[in-house]
């Protein structure tokens, strides 16, 4: 594997970044609370911008080993989101989130980001 775009570790969480040639890959390890978010909306900037930089057809998104998410850190996922449709189609990216989705907090909050996202946004069980 590549060398981090990004390894930060924020209280609880910890949020590390690798690409390939057409992806890039975050995995969040830990719990994202609300100390979280400030940095969390700062490193998923920095995906984005990244991604669209080395022209990222897809970002994967592992929280297999999030314990829990607050609904702060939800947030600055959906301003992401956001951002990303305001983009010309042919710059924008798709976005994968790979969960466990047996665990009822990742299930619902994963429905309600897809709802956002639509067609550019996957969810896999992992």
């Amino acid at each position: 594997m590549t060398d981090p775009v990004f390894d930060v570790h924020v209280g609880e969480l910890h949020a590390v970044a690798h690409a390939s040639d057409d992806a890039m890959t975050l995995t969040l390890v830990g719990t994202a609370a609300v100390t979280s978010q400030p940095v969390l909306n700062q490193l998923l900037g920095r995906l984005h911008s990244e991604s669209q930089r080395a022209n990222m057809r897809e970002v994967v998104v592992d929280i297999l080993k999030l314990e829990f998410m607050n609904s702060s850190c939800f947030k600055s996922f959906i301003t992401w989101i956001v951002a990303l449709r305001r983009l010309p189609e042919e710059q924008r990216y798709r976005i994968r989130f790979r969960a466990k989705l047996d665990e009822y907090w990742q299930e619902r909050s994963l429905h309600a980001i897809s709802y956002f996202g639509g067609d550019l946004i996957s969810i896999e069980q992992g």
